[in-house]
């Protein structure tokens, strides 16, 4: 255990991310000792925004605050692992922060090829510091090796005028200059070694797929990755998520072209910046976003004006997410997006026949919709006359965009009311309580609402789960919404009467935004905290004790996630999808 430990504290000494090369460095760019045949690289640029969040200390005490830490550092283990790291600071003569900067202060590329190859190029700013290091663990490893009486373990070779050596197992690396190499097997190591020997040979620097992936990103990014989509599109659970997902109904519908641009692109180029305590994260992909006669046509905007539309903000929200798709166009390209017709497509058309009076669902049911769909997912605020369910489920809505308002509404106000009259006659086979029918009235506007009649004699802290629910339907302007609840609904109206005020503008080159309030889902998931530990028990065969340390450490971290947005659209023609995480540190 103390042999791994040390090995552990040495390793993420030379790991651990860091600040730009020196002007002084003479070494080529580390990409040119990399293959071509590299299907994933990780490259490391300018982390100095990254070294100052990790050692930021807010985020230091956020992550000493965490459970799984500090049963960790309750550990023998974790105890060996501080007197590792005393121990390098006093031989090496300087703060491990500082120590860190100085071990691998050039940057950090890291490479992985298909038959599972790897290896991890770190530039020191301090060489001499670096070449310190290395002798400690190596005269540490010889100690331990002559121990156990296997001396050939740590051995040594050179190769085209590189000193390389091995700890013990399939490992391998070199140091040359203040340049680290670090590989998973020798081979790995001396085909890096081959490619310094020859500046003129092919390597991932002269890629024309790497070259492109790296112009595709904008600005100065932190940290980028470029992944090689041919080989692993072969790879058979890869193959198979991108096919079924285009077969799949209501994944093409919400994925909208993304699986048809990632089966027609050869690369993915991913971007990390960071500002402050923002994590931004952009990624691109060579294919195109598709044009008119594209499948995926549905859900792009044809003109700059067009786009989704800036996502709906209402009390105690937990998530929302703005769409823009064309439901008409969707569904009227059935036959050629689904030639198979799927069962559940069938059941669908079957049902819709139901509520609808047999409408022709294209032209009399989605033609009345337009392309701009948003939903919206807040926590309760219950009734106390009612009670509070033991399992607290938040409440979801559905807006829709009209094209005739006063025209459809009561088209959907009749089949809302066949649904309703179906589930009332199913609960009622079952001799369960139905749904009544209201017709309230908020900030003006008149809407419907089908409830449960309030529990007779029962806890008011623990009612039964259907008490989550309140549905209603309710038209305000052009706008249609859907909600799994009266307070809900009541909510949208405001929103939707105050958006209204003025003219609400879609997001230019944008199908797709999706943003989470990270207070709220931390408030919902903590008001259910004991029914997710009674499920992470059942389903995971946990104890009670791992249970509860599971659960506890997922709203931990939670508790420093202020929010997070997603957007997916396009930018000049390419496939694009952007994500920020705020964090919240103490």
């Amino acid at each position: 255990m103390h042999r791994k430990m040390v090995w552990a504290c040495g390793l993420v000494l030379l790991m651990v991310i860091c600040p730009r090369a020196s002007a002084a460095d003479s070494l080529p760019p580390a990409n040119r000792w990399i293959s071509p045949e590299a299907i994933f690289v990780v490259e490391v640029s300018q982390p100095e925004a990254l070294l100052d969040l990790a050692f930021d200390p807010k985020m230091i005490e956020a992550v000493a605050s965490l459970p799984a830490y500090q049963k960790q550092a309750e550990q023998p283990g974790f105890r060996q692992f501080l007197q590792v790291v005393r121990f390098l600071e006093m031989t090496l003569d300087t703060p491990w922060p500082t120590g860190v900067r100085k071990l691998v202060g050039g940057g950090v590329t890291l490479a992985a090829s298909a038959d599972g190859g790897a290896l991890l190029i770190v530039d020191a700013q301090d060489a001499q510091m670096l070449q310190r290091l290395h002798e400690i663990l190596l005269g540490f490893a010889k100690n331990q090796a002559e121990k156990q009486e296997q001396p050939g373990r740590v051995a040594s070779e050179e190769y085209r005028g590189a000193t390389c050596w091995t700890f013990g197992g399939d490992e391998a690396h070199a140091i040359l200059g203040n340049r680290l190499l670090l590989a998973n097997r020798s081979e790995v190591l001396k085909a890096a070694l081959d490619l310094r020997a020859k500046p003129d040979g092919q390597s991932l620097a002269s890629s024309p797929a790497y070259q492109n992936a790296r112009a595709a990103l904008s600005g100065d990014m932190v940290a980028s990755a470029f992944v090689n989509l041919q080989p692993l599109k072969q790879h058979p659970p890869v193959k198979d998520l991108l096919t079924q997902s285009s077969s799949n109904p209501l994944a093409t519908l919400l994925l909208a072209g993304v699986t048809e641009a990632l089966r027609d692109s050869s690369w993915l180029a991913v971007g990390l910046d960071v500002e402050e305590d923002t994590l931004s994260l952009s990624a691109v992909v060579d294919g195109k976003a598709g044009g008119e006669n594209s499948p995926a046509a549905f859900a792009l905007p044809s003109r700059d004006a067009e786009g989704a539309l800036p996502n709906l903000a209402v009390p105690r929200r937990i998530a929302a997410a703005s769409l823009y798709r064309d439901l008409h166009r969707f569904y009227a390209a059935k036959d050629d997006l689904f030639p198979e017709r799927t069962s559940g497509l069938i059941f669908f058309e079957n049902m819709m026949g139901i509520f609808f009076s047999g409408m022709d669902l294209t032209e009399e049911v989605f033609g009345e919709t337009r392309p701009e769909i948003r939903v919206v997912v807040a926590e309760q605020d219950y009734d106390s006359a009612v009670g509070t369910p033991q399992v607290q489920f938040p409440a979801f809505a559905a807006v829709f965009h009209l094209e005739r308002p006063a025209e459809f509404a009561e088209v959907v106000e009749e089949a809302w009311q066949k649904a309703v009259g179906l589930i009332n006659f199913t609960r009622g086979q079952q001799a369960q309580p139905g749904l009544i029918i209201d017709r309230p009235v908020h900030s003006g506007t008149k809407f419907t609402v089908a409830y449960f009649r309030s529990p007779k004699d029962a806890d008011r802290t623990n009612v039964d789960a259907r008490f989550n629910f309140r549905p209603a339907l309710a038209t305000e302007g052009e706008y249609l919404i859907f909600s799994s609840t009266e307070g809900l609904a009541g909510d949208l109206i405001d929103a939707l009467k105050k958006e209204q005020a003025g003219t609400p503008k879609p997001l230019a080159e944008t199908h797709s935004l999706v943003e989470l309030d990270g207070a709220g889902l931390l408030s919902i998931l903590a008001a259910n905290r004991e029914n997710l530990i009674r499920q992470n028990m059942l389903e995971e065969g946990n104890t009670q004790a791992e249970a509860e340390t599971q659960i506890d450490l997922i709203l931990a971290v939670l508790k420093y996630l202020d929010e997070a947005k997603l957007s997916v659209g396009s930018r000049e023609g390419r496939p694009q999808a952007n994500l920020k995480l705020k964090l919240d540190l103490p």
